[in-house]
């Protein structure tokens, strides 16, 4: 029997959460497969300003994940893919989560939201991008429907990375 998802909000990031973002992800394991450690604050000022220029512009982002409380525990959503290499001009889906509310099913109900509201804009499918070893979100993808497509090398760290697609136009993602 599958356990009720938790409820989970998602908002605009605010100024604020950009020190929240910075706080939570000060975590060498939830950091593991983005570099280790996390970034300076000013990296995440900078994030928060380009996902509210997103959300302006696109109507969807990275939105702050917000639990029962009311407390920041992580981003989710969606923006279109930043390199060079990789699924230029499309639609990537991601999280990252505060190591104490792993393993709760936040990423999964947040995830779940972002398809919908992502959906909604009128984008017909979106991609995740994850390292081979991050189990964790390889995970979220399957739970979410999501295919492999590619396997490719990361350039910035020459480990092997995982492509998933999904298909926003058709079937009911919530089951």
């Amino acid at each position: 029997m599958k356990r009720p998802l938790p409820a989970v909000a998602l908002r605009v990031p605010t100024d604020e959460d950009a020190v929240a973002w910075h706080r939570i992800f000060d975590d060498p394991d939830v950091m593991e497969f983005h570099g280790g450690r996390a970034a300076e604050l000013s990296v995440y000022e900078e994030l928060t300003a380009r996902q509210r220029r997103h959300d302006a512009e696109r109507g969807f982002c990275l939105w702050t994940m917000v639990d029962e409380s009311g407390q920041v525990i992580g981003f989710t959503g969606a923006q279109p893919w930043p390199g060079e290499w990789g699924p230029k001009g499309e639609i990537e889906i991601g999280w990252r989560l505060g190591r104490a509310h792993w393993g709760k099913g936040y990423v999964t109900a947040a995830a779940r939201q972002t398809l919908q509201r992502v959906g909604a804009t009128g984008v017909t499918g979106v991609v995740a991008m994850v390292n081979a070893r991050n189990a964790r979100s390889i995970a979220v993808t399957e739970r979410l429907g999501m295919r492999l497509a590619e396997v490719f090398t990361i350039p910035s760290s020459e480990q092997r990375g995982h492509c998933y697609r999904l298909s926003l136009d058709s079937g009911d993602r919530d089951s």
